[in-house]
């Protein structure tokens, strides 16, 4: 057996927060072995790009010692940046340069010149598909494109370790499988990889995973072996005939039931223990349904070590109040021929499509597709070349300010003002959607509760960890109890406990009658919703729900296929049909 790569001695790294220190790891131990790509996974603040900063030599340890092929990072960092390549987790290019612009730097920095360079930009070009695009700037890049041209300036010159830090985020799943191929390519070269990410269907295909949480190391081993700790505790609630998201959350209040999320018309669930007598299927109120065993997976053993999710009830929606039983059967959003141009390009193309009152309604797609101009058309802050939007009965053309009223809208780069306090973007946006007084200081105080902030009251939003980012920008998008929520990749790059937080106030938002509206790229997520409409090429390809959209993708050599399965099927039965 070779030697590890990398090897991790008892770390610990503290940072002053005020006058205090906070542990960001805590006494860590674990080997890195060559040849393989190594998954680090866990919650928002469990410390992973703390640790990849220290294996790089960009930090150092407040205790402990790391070697990188025998190399110490304390000793000997130069060395270490000689033979590592890194792709930070912030957009690590400079986006007023094209692709060949910051690529060029990049190799002035590794010192890659004449001929080698040439045949490096040639390779790299090729390897990421970006050949046709060297002149255009990376600010213009789609999410994807983005995260392959940041892949490529980390392998200027090629490195012996790989350090991602969550490489995949805002990335939809066409792309995402596109740089997981990329990455896999290179263990033929022998390139040894860390992959850190919050999506757990990529750590089930790493070797082995690290699982972080608060700063300690709560499990070092292979996914499969993680996942054995669940066998026997997963099932599915089939042929509900009651109202899904009720069933989950009278499941998720039941003490035998440590984690469920809904699968299109099913629901998903963890138990404590093996027993299937043990869940009262009378008590979820599902009507005729039935249980039976489904196959393990990962995320089932991450939410299981972590000690369960958070549960199945949502303060926020207990005090939502409803909407008014009249008012259900409403249509709530219209979209009629919405079309978007800038300039000759066409960013939406006839959409058109009605959402009712208490539906979830999801708009899918890749990067670039036209969902967030879409998104933006229907809230009041695009102006359409032609078409009409309609919230509420209200023109936004002719009654925006009625129409944005009864919304709440966040946005897919955080909606909130990095250099306020999380207490000052909670009085900025109650004061934008006119409450005052008591009603005011009121919805503050329970926003601040609800999403646990008080905490991080006086600290700025630039500065929060990345989902309590999200759970500001939520608190501020519903503190006037919209009819209305739009949201823009809500949980975009957050980890699986806190996308299940949100899903639980979601839901139950809607099971008091609010509408909601939402693009993603994690296709898990998208499971929760009614129906999703497909966007590709500026076009609405098509609309069903998740289950039908499943269906559409089955064949032979795939008879189950996943939401993400039937994502890039249709698109590449669009292509086909479209002669491309």
């Amino acid at each position: 057996m070779s030697a590890p790569l990398v090897v991790i001695q008892n770390i610990s790294k503290a940072f002053a927060v005020g006058k205090e220190t906070s542990l960001a790891l805590d006494d860590i131990s674990a080997q890195i072995p060559k040849g393989e790509i190594v998954g680090l996974v866990g919650p928002d603040g469990a410390g992973k790009t703390t640790l990849i900063r220290l294996i790089a030599g960009l930090l150092m340890p407040t205790k402990g010692t790391i070697t990188v092929n025998g190399f110490d990072t304390i000793k000997d960092a130069t060395a270490i940046h000689e033979i590592i390549g890194y792709m930070p987790q912030k957009f690590g290019l400079y986006e007023d340069l094209t692709v060949l612009q910051n690529l060029n730097l990049y190799a002035d920095l590794r010192a890659v010149i004449g001929k080698e360079r040439q045949e490096t930009f040639k390779k790299l070009l090729s390897f990421t598909n970006l050949s046709h695009f060297t002149d255009r700037l990376a600010g213009a890049l789609s999410g994807g494109m983005k995260q392959k041209l940041g892949l490529a300036c980390a392998l200027i010159r090629t490195p012996t370790l790989l350090l991602l830090d969550e490489p995949s985020v805002g990335v939809d799943p066409i792309s995402r499988r596109e740089l997981w191929k990329m990455v896999q390519d290179l263990l033929v070269d022998g390139i040894s990889v860390v992959w850190s990410t919050a999506y757990l269907d990529e750590a089930e295909k790493c070797q082995t995973v690290l699982l972080l949480n608060e700063g300690k190391l709560l499990y070092h081993g292979t996914a499969l072996n993680a996942t054995k700790r669940v066998q026997g505790r997963t099932f599915m609630i089939t042929n509900i005939t009651g109202n899904k998201r009720q069933v989950l959350k009278n499941a998720l209040c039941q003490k035998n039931v440590i984690d469920g999320v809904i699968q299109g018309s099913d629901i998903r669930i963890v138990t404590k223990d093996a027993s299937q007598t043990a869940l009262d299927l009378q008590a979820l109120n599902a009507g005729t349904a039935e249980m039976k065993p489904t196959s393990p997976r990962f995320e089932d053993a991450f939410i299981d070590i972590l000690g369960g999710g958070p549960g199945g009830v949502s303060l926020l929606a207990e005090l939502m109040p409803k909407v008014p039983r009249e008012k259900t059967q409403e249509t709530v959003i219209e979209a009629h021929d919405l079309t978007k141009r800038f300039g000759s390009f066409t960013a939406a193309n006839k959409i058109t499509f009605t959402v009712k009152a208490g539906e979830i309604f999801g708009l899918l797609g890749p990067n670039g597709a036209g969902k967030s101009t879409t998104f933006k058309m229907l809230c009041g802050l695009l102006k359409p070349t032609q078409g009409d939007a309609f919230v509420n009965g209200f023109n936004l053309q002719k009654a925006p300010g009625d129409a944005r009223e009864t919304i709440g809208y966040m946005a897919q780069k955080f909606s909130l003002y990095g250099n306020l306090s999380v207490w000052q973007n909670l009085q900025f946006f109650s004061g934008a959607y006119n409450l005052i007084g008591e009603a005011r200081t009121a919805a503050v105080e329970k926003m601040l509760e609800i999403f646990d902030l008080n905490q991080f009251i006086n600290e700025s939003a630039d500065t929060l960890p990345l989902g309590f980012k999200q759970r500001l920008a939520l608190s501020c998008a519903v503190m006037h109890h919209p009819r209305v929520l739009f949201l823009d990749e809500p949980t975009s790059g957050v980890d699986p406990i806190t996308r299940r937080e949100f899903w639980n106030h979601i839901n139950g938002l809607v099971s008091k009658g609010v509408t909601v509206m939402v693009t993603t790229h994690f296709m898990d997520e998208a499971e929760y919703c009614d129906r999703i409409g497909l966007v590709y090429q500026s076009k609405l390809i098509t609309i069903d729900t998740p289950d039908q959209l499943k269906e559409m993708a089955k064949t032979k050599n795939n008879p189950t296929p996943t939401l993400e399965d039937a994502f890039i099927h249709l698109i590449e039965q669009y292509d086909v049909a479209n002669g491309k």
